[in-house]
């Protein structure tokens, strides 16, 4: 999953994406509105994390920019306010959560591991299809060019986690905790590697790749491009 923190305290804006990057999430950070609207124009986010107040306009209005834009992006408002119709305001333009600061660290990790867990139970029924493949997850099926494919319960998994992060690097340790935390079951760098190739060999032909190998990273999902 991919994380972006808006907010404007440098150290806080530091420690939250230090803290989320532990937890095995994609953090980025900015400061300010103007950043916040420019990243989310070339990359794409599960979660943002947003200061309800900021040096360049209030997180009431990039909220409202961000689901108009977004509307499956979840948003966990950061604020010293506890005033109830603050609270209300960020409910009714979407928010999934409201934490009011000062908080513990450990209270916001899980809250954000809720909002998340939320958020993949609500895409676990989804279904891809880009023309050549065409996968339902909440089926477990698949054809590719029109041919049914089988995959195993990891093998889904995999390609679950995968496209929810298209064009993201994912690292093995990243993949291996997602894909540990989605069903509870312990999932080791052998199995992951034996995993992706046969993912690999079951979907791609000679004219498209969908899963590229970072060398020294780890894989990114390319959704089909030619090779």
């Amino acid at each position: 999953m991919r994380i972006l923190v808006v907010e404007d305290d440098r150290l806080l804006n530091t420690t939250l994406c230090y803290n989320l990057t532990e937890a095995g999430y994609i953090a980025d950070g900015v400061r300010s509105k103007a950043e916040a609207v420019s990243l989310c124009q070339v990359s794409r986010y599960d979660l943002v994390i947003l200061d309800v107040h900021l040096p360049d306009g209030s997180g009431f209005s990039l909220c409202r920019e961000l689901k108009a834009q977004r509307p499956d992006a979840a948003v966990i408002f950061l604020t010293a306010m506890d005033m109830e119709d603050d609270m209300l305001l960020g409910y009714e333009l979407g928010a999934d959560d409201y934490v009011t600061k000062p908080f513990s660290m450990r209270v916001f990790q899980k809250k954000v591991a809720a909002v998340l867990s939320r958020l993949n139970k609500t895409s676990e029924g989804d279904r891809y299809d880009d023309g050549y493949l065409t996968i339902n997850f909440e089926k477990m099926s698949a054809a590719a060019g029109g041919v049914p494919v089988t995959f195993t319960p990891l093998e889904y998994r995999l390609l679950n986690v995968f496209i929810s992060n298209p064009n993201i690097v994912l690292t093995r340790r990243v993949l291996l905790e997602k894909l540990w935390d989605a069903e509870g079951n312990f999932v080791d760098e052998h199995a992951l590697t034996v995993a992706v190739s046969r993912v690999r060999g079951k979907i791609e032909n000679a004219g498209a790749s969908y899963i590229k190998t970072v060398y020294g990273m780890g894989y990114m999902w390319i959704g089909g491009q030619n090779k």
